[in-house]
């Protein structure tokens, strides 16, 4: 527990509670990786919908739909849990939501080809992928409870090291099922059902931890209900302008996420289609990506805390603006693990710097319902940033290397975005009454 220094952390919070809430970011990183990324996505297009013309804009429409659906519900969910000081009660029912979805994934290979199973599978991975958001946003809420201002970046780092050791390990066992699987000559429709359930037990295992450990520290404020979770809601829109750098964190954020979303949902594909990864390599690069990530999540958490939160963030959206420019010039598989590589780092310390700059930024009062509207900005970003991918794709015949090359201009637009925000002047804003 020596990774958790105490100047990190505000006053009465114990190691033991910040364990408990990064192994939140263990135990559902898992869903991402294994269902979003690695396994199910692909069995979705060539298993289930038996490689249809449109099965891949099946699988985006999908998740742009439960995207849509946490855009409309997060921020009020938010303001509700803030105004009556249930954050984790409302993270036990969405974590119980996603664990149940997911698992019930486990059934669609019996419908591939049938009738309706597409239908099924794409309501299934629509309610999963929602519940699962619900429970991102209201952990990350957390965070500004648990650390100090000057500590933030180290501790929202060591979630998000802690979630890419879970999505590795969860990957790791999934894996280790598949190739055993295929050494006996196994179909995807034995294994990939394994590797559902298999997600789902690590998932509602490891959140058991966080449910034990990590407290609930807001006191309710108000018994006006869901009247009054929108009121409260209405009332910050209004008073937007009050702040502003927050806001322009958003918009920022609708940026270069929408690029961070390329890569989580179609890495495995470009792999594949482009570069002529076959499935058992794309596992390997996928977890190989994971390692990245959680190293660069955890090294720039304090890295972040010593040069600032902006800076930090700016450093990563130019790493990842390399990462297109690489991707999509290279013809090796080598010298698309580079690319890879540099994703890795890329994307564990953008997430972590973002989580934390949001949790700088969000008046102590209103966490939930500001991590709320995060949510919306980063689930709007998860729509506009594949969508944009698979226009562009369409639109240049099936060329692939020029959407990954236009992905960069979400990156560079997050990077202009940037500029104008001040931390300090957020921070005044945040705190002030």
């Amino acid at each position: 527990m020596a990774l958790f220094p105490a100047s990190a952390l505000r006053s009465g919070v114990r190691k033991r509670e910040v364990f408990g809430w990064a192994m939140y970011d263990f135990a559902n990183s898992g869903y991402t990786t294994v269902v979003i990324t690695a396994v199910f996505a692909a069995y979705f297009v060539g298993g289930i919908a038996k490689g249809a013309p449109w099965a891949a804009f099946a699988w985006t429409a999908a998740l742009s739909i439960s995207y849509a659906i946490v855009m409309l519900t997060m921020p009020a969910i938010g303001a509700w849990a803030d105004l009556r000081g249930a954050k984790k009660r409302v993270l036990v029912v969405a974590t119980t939501g996603c664990v149940l979805a997911t698992a019930a994934l486990a059934l669609t290979p019996r419908f591939a080809g049938a009738s309706g199973g597409v239908a099924l599978a794409m309501l299934l991975v629509i309610i999963s992928n929602a519940f699962y958001s619900y429970g991102e946003s209201l952990t990350g809420a957390f965070l500004p409870e648990l650390a100090t201002p000057e500590g933030m970046g180290k501790v929202s780092g060591w979630g998000w090291s802690f979630g890419y050791v879970g999505g590795m390990l969860t990957l790791g066992i999934c894996l280790a099922y598949v190739l055993w699987s295929q050494a006996r000559g196994l179909p995807a429709s034995h294994f990939v059902p394994v590797t559902m359930l298999i997600t789902a037990a690590i998932y509602g295992g490891a959140a058991c931890a966080t449910f034990a450990l990590l407290p609930e520290r807001a006191q309710p404020k108000t018994a006006g209900g869901e009247l009054g979770a929108w009121q409260q809601l209405r009332a910050t829109y209004k008073r937007a302008r009050a702040y502003r750098d927050f806001m322009w964190l958003l918009v920022c954020t609708v940026c270069y996420q929408g690029g961070v979303a390329v890569a989580i949902t179609l890495a495995a594909i470009y792999a594949e289609q482009v570069i002529g990864f076959v499935a058992s390599e794309t596992m390997v690069l996928i977890f190989v990506l994971n390692v990245a990530a959680a190293v660069g999540a955890f090294s720039f958490g304090y890295i972040q805390d010593r040069i600032g939160h902006k800076v930090s963030l700016a450093v990563t959206l130019v790493a990842w603006v390399a990462v297109c420019v690489i991707a999509a010039v290279v013809t090796t598989k080598g010298g698309f693990w580079w690319a890879a590589a540099i994703a890795g780092l890329a994307m564990g310390s953008s997430q972590s710097a973002g989580r934390a700059m949001t949790g700088y930024l969000a008046p102590p009062q209103q966490l939930a319902e500001f991590f709320g509207l995060w949510t919306f900005a980063t689930r709007l970003a998860s729509i506009i940033g594949p969508l944009s991918f698979g226009a562009i794709t369409w639109a240049t015949g099936g060329n692939q290397r020029i959407a990954i090359l236009s992905t960069a201009v979400l990156f560079v637009a997050g990077l202009l975005l940037l500029l104008p925000i001040d931390m300090r002047r957020g921070r005044e804003a945040a705190l002030r009454k």
